[in-house]
């Protein structure tokens, strides 16, 4: 049997061991939460989501253990807080949307002597396979609304973040929810792909690369097993002539490196507009060189290493290709004390003279670096956006209101900002656009991925 281990980006050490599930104990979750869902469809909604929001209350009173732990399992600085800020508002929101979301929808022509409606009924079982870079926040985007519409659940976390599946079964456990109803499982990801070819579950969704989307969907071959995901992003910035110079400096510098890059939505390429570009590029780089890279339990860390060495080496080789096509890199490596080659602790990087030729510009990066490149009108911009083959935001920086609906309905991209960015509203979609997946989560369009419509066309009289 296989052991999944969680090695720690601060010093390399074995942070948690688990050994992978057995044939047996998979089987044994898999029948549970398929006999805890046949009784919990039929629970009231409105019980669905008291347990629901007791499992939130057990999840917020673990957050003084759960910060430090986070930075130990994954990098992120003990000062941010961790994630139940944005943990509490996704769902709260979701709980009080699902009376709406599950309502029975009725066709507007009444017709004499009929009864007509469609129903919204769960799907069965979902699967979450979980990233480890906001570990809680993506996790509960489906299981708190899946929960709340009748499913059962089964978690997989990834490796790096091995304790956060724990801490959910925890919370689950302590809310009362029925046994079986919701499972964290250690599974290796051939045991992953088995359990969804064996169209042993209703839903998947997986947040990840698009390599691991690709094995997702080749695992769910001839299942018609539906699928959620968001893959991979490479997500743009354009910062019009008229905005607010100042503003768009401070948030997209916050955009592009907190948690060290590793958003699912930060920001990875800016482009400005000439008449801003030099000042745009001088209060960037003065601002990026104020983070302070070194160990995420420490209170005065900005800056944490990022999860894993080679991550790290992919961004150091990035920077190093665009370079030596011509780039300029801002930051001197060395202005950081603790970046160290061949580790997770990497300096944050601001580069110019870049141009779509170079990964750093069309490659995801997922790391503390953005490229910066000058444009000369709205129309360049746009094309530039859209030269990726992924989608999932891209951010306006702009006075225009108008301008900025107008563009956005050019962009090719999931969710369209404006003067804001590395943010996800719990009211609308999350979703994205080529090779950034498909489906969606939150809002009422995510209740509608966990439900399957069933019509009811009675006659009487």
């Amino acid at each position: 049997m296989s052991d999944i281990v969680c090695i720690s980006p601060i010093d390399g050490s074995e942070l948690a061991r688990r050994p992978a599930a057995s044939d047996a104990a998979l089987a044994r979750a898999v029948a549970e939460a398929r006999a805890a869902q046949r009784d919990w469809r039929h629970v009231p909604l409105a019980e669905r989501s008291a347990a629901v929001l007791r499992f939130l209350d057990a999840m917020l009173a673990m957050n003084q253990e759960i910060v430090p732990e986070l930075a130990q399992q994954m990098g992120r600085p003990v000062r941010f807080g961790g994630e139940f800020g944005g943990f509490e508002e996704r769902v709260r929101y979701v709980a009080r949307l699902a009376p709406e979301a599950l309502a029975p929808v009725v066709p507007p022509d009444e017709r004499p002597g009929f009864r007509r409606y469609i129903r919204r009924d769960p799907l069965g079982i979902v699967l979450v396979v979980a990233p480890w870079n906001y570990p809680y926040l993506t996790a509960v985007n489906t299981i708190a609304p899946a929960l709340i519409a009748g499913n059962a659940v089964l978690l997989k976390h990834a490796a790096q973040t091995l304790l956060v599946g724990e801490r959910f079964q925890l919370a689950m456990d302590r809310a009362g929810l029925p046994k079986g109803l919701f499972t964290n499982l250690v599974l290796t990801h051939e045991q992953t792909s088995k359990l969804i070819g064996a169209g042993a579950v209703d839903f998947v969704n997986f947040t990840g690369s698009v390599e691991g989307g690709r094995a997702i969907e080749r695992a769910a071959a001839g299942t018609f097993t539906p699928l959620g995901l968001e893959l991979g992003g490479k997500d743009p910035a354009y910062v019009r002539a008229d905005a607010d110079l100042d503003f768009a400096v401070e948030n997209l510098v916050d955009g592009a490196f907190y948690n060290a890059g590793q958003c699912c939505c930060g920001i990875e390429r800016i482009y400005v507009h000439e008449s801003l570009y030099d000042r745009f590029v001088d209060g960037f780089v003065e601002l990026t060189a104020r983070y302070r890279l070194g160990n995420p339990l420490d209170e005065d860390t900005t800056l944490g290493p990022m999860a894993q060495g080679r991550f790290a080496g992919t961004i150091r080789q990035q920077i190093a290709e665009a370079v030596g096509k011509g780039a300029k890199a801002h930051l001197d490596p060395a202005a950081f004390p603790a970046n160290r080659e061949g580790t997770p602790y990497l300096a944050p990087q601001v580069l110019t003279g870049v141009d779509h030729s170079m990964s750093v510009m069309t490659q995801e990066s997922f790391g503390p670096v953005v490229g910066i490149m000058k444009v000369k009108d709205d129309e360049e911009a746009l094309a530039l956006m859209n030269d990726s083959v992924y989608g999932l935001t891209a951010s306006i920086w702009t006075a225009d209101l108008d301008a900025a609906e107008e563009l956005g309905q050019e962009i090719e991209t999931g969710t369209v900002f404006m003067n804001r960015c590395d943010y996800l509203d719990p009211g609308l979609a999350w979703t994205g656009v080529k090779e950034t997946g498909r489906g969606a989560s939150l809002s009422r369009i995510g209740f509608e991925m966990l439900t399957r419509p069933k019509s009811f066309h009675l006659r009487h009289g």
